[in-house]
């Protein structure tokens, strides 16, 4: 199957819009290599680093898991 071993990442983030002087709320995602020894799941708080390229779009891997 496509995509074994890897997460979509949703990385929340906060932009400055000048004309009003306030943040919007903004995401991205980031396609990473989950490896077995991990084996993040929805809805965990994890952490990413950014790696050689592994596929097309994966260039970053989860190092760790923070939290549920």
């Amino acid at each position: 199957a496509k995509m074994d071993k890897t997460v979509i990442v949703r990385r929340d983030y906060l932009k400055y819009v000048p004309k009003y002087k306030r943040y919007e709320r903004r995401h991205s995602h980031i396609p990473a290599h989950n490896p077995p020894c991990i084996n993040a799941t929805e809805n965990d708080v994890v952490r990413i680093a950014e790696c050689r390229p592994i596929s097309k779009t994966v260039s970053f891997v989860v190092i760790e898991k923070l939290e549920k």
